[in-house]
Parts: structure tokens; sequence; C-alpha cells
């Protein structure tokens, strides 16, 4: 809730108890956003809850509120409508002082929260011997931008990389490698990503057909566990490829992890079972070490188990999740703990959750969520694959976009006759391409599956990234034209006369707002929606208000709030992880 509405629900509460005694405090005024501007800009719904409790007529009980209701400073004088909606329609000048008020803040009016806490946000999770693909896209876009607005508000924010850096896969890959290629395992950068990962499918192939190579496999597992120097040696450098490969992703899309693997909490595991066990939550199924769940179950109804230690001795997914979650709890002593992970993992998160706190290991002031998010789909709606029928690879996915960008960008200046130097072409096509596909996936609900297209997302009209940079760029050109400044402005009166005026005033004081319910459920898609609807405003302005043009005071009052939307903009796509472009 921003502070204006705050403040209003605050008057309305002091007028509900003036009116009808010291029993209504507490009572929500249900006061919301007016859901036509016609009527007004807020509207308080609690005359109708209360109709039955009071034993009248609900404009009647309106009538008694407003009476009682001092909001003169705020807003004009309060209109009752309908059955006995109290409509509030904000004062001119409160919208005029409030866009004076936040000039000279560089957050814009927007407050840091209140309690500041240690907040995890566990995102991208690539494997290493695996190229990073079109499925972690959403992860690492979506995570990054949570981490982005949590840093923002003021929270001490652990980004982790929870990369799968273990396991049996090792065990094969190193098995196979030592058989076909063993310079790899003692030589850095024998090998590119492309050719491990097409060795690790091979030796993926072996496993499964093979029952000797299975136990080569496994004892490989085993040397590791064990700190073999040399299976350590040649894990290293395995891990060590794939993480430079990782950066090269990473640095496309300006994220910044800490990498912590599932090997970080390797000597925790035989802990985790012990304390398991002490609780009494164990139970032995089949020569594996399990704790049954409440609300699981199998497809013949019987209760499900989560497996915390397989009948062999070994660990696996559940088991690691677990030590991490203790060690996030006690050692980083995260309050929040947020995992960014596709939708297919709910029920495991809602498992090893389960458990943990049967366990007791979840404190009352910890709080786990999970953050799930659906599918890209090709346009044919199914899952986006190349023509091939692979998995797209991420860094194949993101040069399309910047090559399709930088061909776009070529036909407009051409059509243009604009002529510009390849090092600006480059780089504007860099940011508009990463920008469009980033875009594209945080505008979508992440509950939603969404479907992948460049011509969308490269689109200048519409709810896409470019269509934001280029209002961002139109205000820099309006500075360039006028040889304007917009630092020199200082603080100067904004004066607010026509209708797209103070349409644009009322919608550039929301920003708090809508940050404020990105921090808490972690839509990032709601930002998106809030930097489109502003963009359009201002586009509206700006065709129907002249700026370099107007009169004093006029002129300056307009190229102040064009500074205001631009700097809103660039906060506001800076959180989302998308650079911005003075020029296009």
């Amino acid at each position: 809730m921003n502070a204006t509405q705050e403040k209003l629900k605050a008057q309305v509460e002091q007028a509900l108890i003036a009116a009808f005694g010291a029993d209504f405090a507490g009572v929500d005024p249900i006061l919301v956003p007016a859901s036509n501007p016609k009527f007004g800009d807020y509207q308080a719904n609690v005359a109708l809850s209360l109709s039955k409790k009071l034993g009248k007529q609900p404009r009647a009980i309106a009538g008694a509120i407003v009476e009682k209701l001092d909001v003169s400073e705020i807003c004009e004088p309060p209109e009752i409508a309908g059955p006995g909606f109290i409509n509030l329609k904000l004062k001119t000048a409160y919208l005029e002082a409030q866009l004076n008020a936040i000039q000279a803040d560089p957050r814009l009016g927007v407050p840091a929260a209140k309690t500041p806490k240690r907040e995890i946000v566990d995102f991208s999770s690539p494997n290493i011997a695996k190229e990073m693909h079109v499925g972690h896209l959403r992860s690492t876009i979506i995570g990054d931008s949570i981490a982005r607005i949590l840093e923002f508000q003021g929270h001490d924010v652990l980004r982790l990389n929870h990369v799968g850096d273990w396991g049996t896969q090792f065990g094969m890959l190193i098995a196979y490698l030592r058989e076909v290629y063993p310079d790899a395992l003692t030589t850095a950068n024998a090998l590119d990503i492309g050719d491990l990962v097409s060795f690790y499918r091979k030796a993926k192939l072996r496993f499964d057909a093979d029952e000797a190579f299975q136990e080569t496999a496994r004892q490989e597992v085993v040397r590791l566990q064990a700190g073999a120097e040399d299976t350590l040696h040649a894990w290293k450098l395995l891990c060590e490829q794939s993480r430079r490969e990782f950066q090269i992703i990473y640095e496309l899309l300006d994220i910044k992890l800490i990498e912590r693997g599932e090997s970080f909490y390797n000597p925790l595991l035989s802990g985790v079972v012990e304390d398991l066990e002490k609780s009494g939550l164990l139970v032995e199924n089949q020569g594996a070490k399990c704790v049954f769940l409440e609300g699981f179950t199998n497809r013949e109804g019987e209760p499900l188990p989560l497996i915390v230690q397989k009948s062999d001795g070994g660990y696996n997914y559940a088991t690691t999740d677990l030590a991490s979650l203790r060690y996030r709890i006690q050692q980083d002593e995260a309050k929040r703990i947020i995992y960014v992970t596709d939708a297919g993992q709910g029920n495991h998160f809602a498992q090893f959750f389960q458990v943990a706190r049967k366990a007791g290991w979840i404190p009352d002031d910890v709080e786990l969520v999970h953050v799930p998010f659906g599918l890209v789909l090709g346009e044919d709606g199914k899952k986006f694959k190349t023509r091939s029928g692979d998995t797209v690879r991420l860094r194949d996915l993101l040069d399309e976009a910047v090559s399709r960008a930088h061909t776009d960008l070529k036909t407009r200046l051409q059509k243009e006759e604009r002529q510009e130097t390849e090092e600006f072409i480059n780089e504007v096509a860099r940011v508009v391409g990463i920008s469009a596909v980033k875009y594209a996936d945080l505008s979508q609900n992440r509950t939603s599956n969404y479907i992948f297209s460049y011509d969308k997302m490269l689109d200048l009209k519409g709810n896409t990234a470019p269509y934001m940079l280029y209002v961002y760029a139109r205000i820099h050109g309006i500075s360039r034209k006028g040889d304007i400044n917009f630092k020199e402005l200082g603080n100067n009166a904004v004066l607010l006369q026509h209708e797209t005026e103070l349409a644009l005033a009322k919608y550039l004081l929301q920003l708090d707002e809508v940050i404020s319910s990105v921090e808490q459920d972690l839509l990032p898609n709601r930002l998106c929606e809030y930097l489109f609807e502003l963009s359009q405003k201002f586009n509206q302005f700006y065709d129907r208000c002249p700026i370099l043009q107007a009169e004093e005071p006029q002129r300056t009052s307009r190229l102040v709030l064009c500074d205001l939307t631009a700097r809103t903009l660039k906060l506001g796509l800076s959180l989302l992880g998308i650079q911005i472009l003075e020029r296009m």
C-alpha cells in the first residue's frame, strides 16, 4: 500500500470510530483504488459490509462516516455513490506537492524496508558437465530480478547458485573419460563444453546398458567421496570447465551469483540422517531410510515416503536440500529462503519443507518460499526445441536475439537514412536483444507457461522491452533537442493542468506500492505491467502537451515530468535486470 493510500485508510478508520464508537477500531475500511477514474482515485467500501451489524442502510452509514472524515489536505470533498461507496479524488495541489517532494530523492519516494532481513535467493542452478539451456532461462532471469528488488529494498541478499556438481553422474563421466579421453582428467581445457556434453551423453548410454560399467562408475563415486587425489583432480577440472561456460552466459545476462554446489554440503549429509533418526522420524523401508509424509500418497493410495538415504548407503537430492536448508538457517542466518525453480518441482519442495518442519529445524521467524514458474513453449505451443528436436542452448537463444535486433536496427537506420557507427549498432543490438528476452519472460505471470517469439519480443510496439527503451530514449531526445540537462533542473515546482499530466503524475506516485507488492508476492510481472502502463501514459502526455515549445513555468514543469518518468523507467527496468539506452 502506498503512502497516500495508507494516510487515507487511517483517516477513514478514525472517522469510523468517531461515527460509531471505539468498538469499530481495527475495522478494515476496505479502501481500494477506484474501479473507474471518473469516480475518483480511491473508494472506501466499508459501509456496505457494516449494514447488517449496524442495522442501517449503507448510504446512511457512508453519510455518517463522511461527516466525520477529514481528508481536506489530500482530497476534494468526498462523494457518496451507488449503494454506499465513498469516492475520494486526490487534489491537484496534493499531487504537485508529492512530485515536488520526490524530485531530489534518488529512490523516487520508495521507502526502504522498515526491518531489513537476511534473505537467500537460490536460482539458476545448472548442472556441471551440461550446457545451460532454455530450461535455465526462467530461473536465472526471475531469480535475478527478485534479488535486485530485495536488495533495492535494503535486505541483505545472498544470491546462491546451487549447481549440480556431485553424485553418480560424475562417477559415470570420469569412468568413461578414463577409457576414451584420459587427457581430459589431467589437463585443463582439454575439452570444450560441447565435447564434454557429448561425452556425458555417451557415458549415460553406456551406464544404462552395461552392468560392468555401472559398477566401475559407482567405484569412481566412492573414490570421489573418499577424496582420492586423481579422481578429485579430474572432478575439479570438469567443474572448472563448466564454470567458465556458465560465466559467459552470466556476463551476457549481467547476473551475479555465488556458487555453492551440492558438493559443499556433502560433509553434512550424514548429520542430517543422524538427527532425523534421533528425532524418531526415520523409518526403514526396503532397506532405505525414509520419512513418511502427510498428504502425499503413491498411485495405490499408500503413504509416500521421502527417501533420505538409499539402500546402498548413498544420499540423494532430498538429503542435500535438507542439509543446505539447515546450513542456510544456522550458518547463513537467513530469515527468508527463496527457491526459484520450475513448477514441476513443487512436490519436492513441499516434501522436504515438511520434513524440516517435523524435525523442528525451522524457527518461527524463518520463511521458506518456493517460487515456481511454467515452461517456455515454442510457437507451436509445445516445449521450445530446435528443429532437430534438441533442447535449445541458452547461448544460442541469446545470440539469436542479439542478431535479430542487429538486423532490425540496420533496417530501421536505412529507412531513416541515419548513419551510425558499427560500435553504436552493436551496443544497441546487444542491449535490445538481451533486454527483449528478459522482459518477454518477466512480463508473464511466472506461474504460467509462455510462448517464446522473437518477433513479438523485439517489436517496438506493445508490452515489450524495446517499446520501453524507446520511450526512455525519446525523453533523452527531448533533452538533446532542447539542450536540457535534466540534472540541472533543480527542485522546480510541478504544475499539473492537462488531464494527461494528471494521469501521468498519479501513476508516477504508484511506484512504491508496486515495488512493495513484488517484494511480498515475488511476481516481477507486476512491475512490468506498471512500467508498460507508465510508458503509455507518458506517450499520451507527449502527444497532447507541448514541452519545449510551452511557455514558462509550464515548460520547466513538463520537463520535470519527463525527467521523473525517465528516472522511474530507468529504476524499474534496472530492477528487472534491463539496461537502458539514451539513443536507439
